[in-house]
């Protein structure tokens, strides 16, 4: 089978790579297309996956890497493509932060103003890359891990239908830590998890068919030994009665984030800019040291992932559990799986809502458990969100739908709809402010100029 990459030259590449080495399963995926409109990035990243390969255990022949910057190209032919483009770039999440940190509020790459803003840049590619893939490769799973993530999939869902479906790592990963912090098996728990993407709660762990999540909640010791039970509290927890995704944590304590934010040195998007310019140069000359140096500006970016949200609640370092294999990688190749092979998989993924949540409608993509098979991917029932959480999650999809018609329309109006919409947002004339800022700065948003 042959999965095609968009965003191939991407740092988070080598992961999938690295997923589909280690599968050993018949009908694996035997050919990679890395599509990419920048050509140095592509042979940057096209060298550390070669080297992947080299280092690789013998056995079954590693998967064959291509390269191109022919979109149509990339597209025919493929059984799967994986979206991971980055419109704008990195210079254009730092845009993002600066201009929502001037004007004080948070500016984090898809939560509130900086989110919106990446949604108004992102959008207008994704739904020209699927009116692509629709007519190219009409038979290909889409599998979008283009940020924001949900936005992206609902925006994409007109062109390839249920053919496209959203992933992340976060609610798998959220769920992985809780049930081993229980001391239960990851893969044999049904965990209870609803939302949107970046904006979802663990409600229930089940075990044996017992919810363990009460039991979770109550020992401070067990909370305290992952991520999310660190960055929130024991307290808050117990409390709200979930465990939330580490991203409501923008939300949660959201003047405390956002001073810690604007108290550093630099923002995580300049940092991510700065790192890997100098990772693709470096390997630009020095091209058989490409992996070395990737490895190496990996275990710096993990480390300092969300690092002033932790900063915030005194959770100290990320650990080794925290940074465990398993990530969105492992998602896709689990999902390309079941798909691919008919072999029936649970797993958490950005799907249309379908009825399971009463509160939002069935077009309504959400972060929901599914059953994947051979025919997609369908929601299961869950328990329903609380007023607090339906309240947040239903003012979060308008946000999300007028910054798609927005993009879809090149209306102004919608644009300031979203802004001024967005909890972390709260005046319409900031939100005006906000818009003009960004179509100032991005070149990409000049379709929304008054």
């Amino acid at each position: 089978m042959r999965l095609t990459i968009l965003g191939g030259g991407g740092f988070r590449v080598p992961l999938v790579y690295h997923a589909l080495l280690g599968d050993h399963g018949p009908g694996r995926i035997t050919d990679v297309m890395l599509y990419d409109t920048d050509r140095t990035r592509l042979t940057a990243i096209g060298a550390v996956l070669r080297q992947q390969a080299a280092a690789a255990e013998p056995g079954l022949a590693p998967p064959m890497v291509t390269e191109t910057t022919d979109l149509d190209e990339a597209l025919r032919g493929a059984d799967f493509i994986f979206s991971a483009i980055r419109v704008g770039g990195l210079d254009g999440r730092t845009v993002d932060e600066r201009v929502a940190l001037g004007r004080g509020v948070l500016g984090q790459e898809t939560v509130g103003a900086g989110g919106i803003a990446y949604g108004l840049r992102t959008l207008p590619v994704a739904t020209k890359i699927a009116q692509r893939i629709a007519a190219v490769a009409p038979d290909a799973w889409t599998i979008n891990f283009t940020n924001p993530a949900g936005m992206v999939t609902e925006a994409m869902i007109p062109f390839l239908g249920d053919r496209v479906i959203g992933i992340c790592d976060s609610p798998s990963g959220l769920g992985r830590r809780a049930a081993l912090a229980l001391g239960v098996d990851p893969s044999t728990a049904f965990y209870d998890y609803a939302g949107l993407n970046h904006l979802g709660w663990l409600r229930g762990l089940k075990s044996g068919g017992v919810d363990r999540l009460p039991e979770l909640l109550q020992s401070s010791e067990a909370l305290s030994s992952f991520e999310e039970g660190r960055l929130f509290g024991a307290d808050w927890l117990r409390s709200i009665g979930s465990i939330p995704n580490e991203y409501l944590h923008y939300y949660y304590f959201a003047r405390e984030t956002l001073a810690a934010v604007q108290a550093v040195r630099q923002t995580r998007g300049a940092f991510l800019l700065d790192q890997q310019s100098a990772f693709y140069a470096e390997t630009g000359q020095h091209p058989e040291q490409a992996l070395e140096l990737w490895q190496k500006t990996r275990a710096e970016r993990e480390s300092t992932y969300m690092v002033e949200s932790r900063e915030v609640a005194d959770a100290g370092e990320r650990d080794e559990r925290d940074m465990a294999a398993g990530g969105y990688e492992q998602v896709a190749l689990s999902l390309m799986r079941a798909i691919g092979h008919n072999e029936r998989a649970s797993l958490i993924l950005n799907v249309r809502n379908r009825g399971v949540l009463r509160h939002l409608d069935d077009d309504a993509v959400v972060e929901i458990p599914c059953t994947v098979d051979a025919n997609g991917a369908l929601p299961v029932t869950v328990s329903q969100l609380t007023d607090h959480q339906a309240g947040l999650v239903s003012s979060v999809k308008a946000v999300e739908r007028s910054t798609i018609e927005a993009a879809a329309s090149g209306s102004r109006d919608a644009a300031v709809r979203a802004f001024a919409w967005h909890p972390l947002v709260d005046s319409v004339t900031l939100a005006r402010e906000l818009l003009d800022g960004y179509v100032e700065l991005l070149p990409d948003l000049g379709y929304l100029r008054g």
